[in-house]
């Protein structure tokens, strides 16, 4: 990337990282509702889960709800993610089916940003490519909820998803212990000076991950998972309470 990315008149990449709330709801009425509500608090990004959707097979379904979301989704920035049960979500879809949820999602231009797992899918290159083609902003993730790989396993992973081409690139790993949260604060922060105009987003995930999820602006992530009630990863912090914080070390920052 050359240029800064805004979004909804937020620039992602620098300054305080952004919050971002999961929406998990199961029924059309659930999301719909937990959307509204987040949007209406002012949450600065909302990420519709829609691997908990129950008709996520639908591209109909899909729709329908994309058409009422951009009633009320307002200045949130909208991340659009079909996590797979191997990264730690709940979808079994294979890579036709999630290329279709994908290109419905760019089609109806409501969501700002398009979540794809990177290393799960056969031609995730060429994918991200025509989900910007059609108009949008793509997250690679990689998601290792087991270990923390070696440092210079880590670097090649975020390489990779660099050389993707996607917007921002993002990758949550397990520790199994604090150094391993060290390890991964350290190979971000490097990542970040290689590469000042790419987004990045780390974390470490657990209990004892939870630093990573306040320190980002330190290291160069950009962006941060709160949760409002359910989470979808160990060691989300709750939404209100992460935003203070994270504004809190920004004004010491700055």
């Amino acid at each position: 990337m050359s240029e800064e990315l805004i979004v909804k008149g937020k620039v992602i990449g620098k300054g305080k990282p952004l919050v971002c709330v999961p929406v998990m709801g199961i029924s059309k009425e659930e999301i719909l509702s937990q959307v509204k509500a987040l949007a209406d608090k002012g949450t600065e990004m909302i990420e519709w889960r829609v691997d908990y959707y129950e008709n996520a097979g639908s591209m109909n379904g899909i729709r329908e709800i994309f058409n009422e979301i951009k009633e009320v989704i307002k200045d949130s920035i909208l991340v659009y993610t079909y996590r797979s049960l191997k990264q730690g979500g709940k979808g079994n879809f294979d890579d036709e089916a999630i290329y279709d949820i994908h290109q419905v999602a760019a089609e109806c231009k409501v969501a700002d940003f398009i979540d794809v797992e990177y290393f799960a899918l056969k031609h995730a290159k060429k994918h991200i490519k025509e989900l910007q083609k059609m108009g949008a902003f793509v997250i690679a993730s990689h998601h290792d909820f087991e270990k923390t790989p070696e440092n210079k396993v880590m670097e090649l992973l975020l390489e990779d998803l660099y050389e993707s081409g996607a917007d921002i690139v993002k990758m949550a790993v397990m520790p199994q212990k604090i150094y391993d949260v060290l390890d991964l604060l350290k190979v971000t922060a490097e990542f970040h000076d290689r590469h000042e105009d790419t987004p990045v987003v780390t974390m470490s995930m657990g209990d004892i991950g939870s630093v990573s999820r306040i320190s980002g602006e330190y290291f160069g992530s950009c962006i941060t998972f709160g949760c409002d009630g359910e989470v979808s990863a160990p060691g989300q912090l709750p939404q209100k309470e992460l935003e203070e914080i994270v504004k809190y070390l920004h004004k010491s920052i700055g």
